[in-house]
């Protein structure tokens, strides 16, 4: 008969194992991947063209002599600059104050006051007083500017473009991005090939960072929980 020496792992071996298995999980962060949503815009497919005749000017190989060379096709780079500041400012003062009273005299029953003990049981008076005052005030201030290079994803069938793009800079230990979309219209793009962002319409600006010092500046999820609208104290 053959004895197996292999013994179960305690208690303690477990636990470490889970605690080296938890941490090793947390080392693997996942990083961010830029949105693909966004993703520059291909240019559309020329099409090949026939194999030449001899003439001088060749189909498909046409240079316009007299064009801006400005974005104006699906695919074409055009350079956005971003302005924008936005300032809000609300105050509101509410002051509420009601005072209500009645009196009811005591009425004669068979030519007589309705009394117990001495005292009018038919004889009433109500009273009512109550204030209210609410005050408030909300300021808020956004300013975000520079460039940024997008594609045009689709030329709509009145000539306008409809452009999206991001940018996504990694400094030190955390990742900052930028993404813009919106319509811009070719009478606003300059000879620069650029547009302000104000004449972006429909626009969707986002400006954000991932990482270690993100996450550093994030409140934790119990935090939130206490801030949110579902908190009843």
């Amino acid at each position: 008969m053959t004895t197996d020496k292999r013994r179960a792992p305690t208690g303690a071996v477990l636990a470490l194992t889970c605690v080296a298995a938890i941490a090793a999980c947390g080392g693997c962060r996942t990083v961010p991947h830029p949105d693909e949503s966004y993703a520059a815009t291909l240019p559309e497919e020329v099409p090949v063209a026939d194999a030449g005749n001899g003439a001088i000017y060749q189909s498909g190989h046409d240079v316009p002599l007299f064009e801006n060379s400005v974005a104006h096709r699906v695919g074409d780079v055009l350079t956005i600059t971003l302005d924008e500041k936005t300032d809000a400012s609300k105050s509101a003062i509410t002051t509420t104050k009601k005072n209500t009273s009645a009196a009811m005299a005591a009425p004669t029953l068979f030519g007589g006051a309705v009394t117990l003990k001495g005292r009018n049981l038919l004889s009433n008076s109500l009273s009512d007083a109550s204030t209210f005052d609410g005050e408030g005030n909300s300021k808020q201030s956004n300013q975000l500017t520079g460039d940024i290079s997008v594609t045009v994803a689709k030329r709509l069938a009145n000539g306008n473009l409809l452009v999206r793009g991001q940018k996504w800079i990694s400094i030190n230990q955390g990742r900052e991005f930028v993404r813009i979309q919106g319509i811009v219209r070719p009478v606003d793009i300059g000879p620069d090939n650029t547009v302000p962002s104000t004449k972006v319409a429909d626009a969707t600006i986002a400006y954000g960072s991932k990482g270690a010092l993100n996450d550093s500046n994030t409140k934790g999820w119990l935090a939130r929980f206490f801030d949110s609208k579902w908190m009843p104290f």
